[in-house]
């Protein structure tokens, strides 16, 4: 069993709404990171790699949308999944978000389960490797609900870093990824890890895998992938 929780970073200076809002988050099962302006925002976005952020309209620093403008134009931050949070309901306010590059937004004060749907409903859209939905490929599956995994009914025991790295390779079925990608998506950019231990983790993956190792390629002067089809 591994712990494989999904960070959401939480950018809100109203105290009361962010409790809430991290109370919220904490109950849906994933990990909240708060925020009270948009410098602070920034170094957790830098220092922790979430997996989606929640993002206030008003900050007292600056506005939500130039932090949104600034993640917007870093690579590594691109296509991060953002809901603005705003009190702010006019169609030009909401488009404007969109504009900006927001995933979505949600008008305060909002429900708590209307917020959570919405985390669900976008991770399921812009990232299925951390989503909480059961993922299969051939005989080989993964529950993420209860972190299993197990190949033609018989469950495997693997590593956190192993499972990480499957559970991203079953989302992105018979797609190559090269050593720095797995790094970024699977880890994080924050993380100080060489590009050769992603070879060290694949080597003890398809040694946890078993019978199902062949499923995870090595694309030759590429990276690795995980695929059903035959040969290399």
């Amino acid at each position: 069993m591994v712990s494989d929780k999904t960070s959401v970073l939480i950018v809100e200076d109203e105290p009361a709404i962010a409790e809430l809002v991290s109370f919220t988050v904490r109950g849906a099962g994933w990990e909240p990171i708060l925020a009270a302006n948009s410098a602070e925002g920034w170094q957790v976005l830098r220092d922790h790699s979430p997996q989606v952020v929640l993002l206030d309209w008003m900050l007292p620093d600056q506005s939500g949308l130039r932090l949104l403008s600034r993640l917007r134009s870093d690579p590594q931050m691109r296509q991060l999944p953002v809901i603005m949070l705003t009190a702010k309901s006019m169609e030009e306010d909401k488009i404007a978000g969109l504009d900006q590059g927001a995933d979505d937004y949600i008008t305060k004060p909002f429900s708590p389960r209307e917020l959570v749907s919405r985390i669900r409903a976008l991770m399921r859209r812009k990232s299925p490797e951390h989503g909480e939905s059961p993922l299969a490929v051939g005989q080989l599956a993964l529950d993420p609900r209860n972190c299993s995994v197990s190949f033609a009914g018989r469950m495997l025991e693997m590593g956190q870093a192993e499972y990480r790295l499957l559970k991203f390779l079953m989302a992105h079925p018979e797609r190559a990824f090269s050593r720095g990608q797995l790094l970024d998506k699977v880890w994080g950019n924050h993380v100080a890890i060489e590009e050769r231990t992603v070879d060290v983790h694949v080597l003890r993956l398809r040694k946890a895998l078993k019978a199902a190792e062949g499923l995870i390629r090595t694309v030759r002067g590429v990276g690795y992938m995980l695929s059903e089809r035959s040969g290399q």
